[in-house]
């Protein structure tokens, strides 16, 4: 089933999310939510504080990145288009528990933040444990653009927006529309939920 996203100025997105356990309720069901909901958006990772719940998970599949037309020029090395190919991850209860190497630039963009993209420097590898669908504990480190991808979708589950990581400067160029964001001014082609607070 696909879900509305909810889009800046959402509290929701602002929450340090919490660990759930085996048995959250229907968690096979809204992982495979998260799945449809993130590829009627043409995204390439979602997190549950996106689809309006303030717990530790986040889905990924970087298969997109690794399509490319023929009369395109690849954004990517042959190498780092193997590893996104393929790759689909569920993140349940995760920590990054490392971050290395010498910040790079890139631009990202946000399902919760349609039409606005800046670029966002991170470090370049990480090291993340979680667990998958079936509750299994996994320790791993990532590269390129997979640890980025992973390091975006991380951040929602702290409470924290791409947003957060540009200049003073930057973020004042895009305030106005952000703000519009919030007030539901903007277009996108797929269900969104602008929050509307209490009277």
């Amino acid at each position: 089933m696909v879900l509305p996203i909810v889009v800046y100025g959402d509290p929701v997105l602002r929450k340090k999310c919490v660990d759930i356990e085996k048995t959250h309720e229907n968690l096979p069901q809204l992982i495979q939510n998260m799945y449809e909901t993130m590829y009627d958006a043409h995204g390439v990772g979602l997190a549950a504080p996106q689809i309006g719940k303030a717990i530790r998970l986040f889905v990924i599949d970087a298969s997109p990145f690794a399509e490319v037309d023929e009369d395109e020029e690849p954004e990517f090395s042959e190498e780092e288009m193997k590893q996104m190919d393929g790759f689909k991850k569920t993140f349940i209860n995760a920590r990054i528990l490392e971050e290395t190497g010498e910040e790079w630039k890139f631009n990202e963009g946000c399902l919760s933040i349609p039409k606005i993209r800046e670029d966002v420097l991170r470090k370049p590898t990480l090291t993340i444990e979680y667990y998958d669908e079936k509750f299994k504990k996994h320790t791993e480190t990532y590269s390129g653009v997979i640890a980025r991808v992973i390091q975006h979708e991380y951040d929602h589950i702290e409470g924290v927006l791409f947003t957060d990581k540009i200049s003073p400067f930057k973020r004042k160029l895009i305030s106005g529309k952000l703000t519009d964001i919030s007030k539901g001014k903007f277009r996108a082609d797929y269900k969104t939920k602008v929050f509307i607070p209490k009277k």
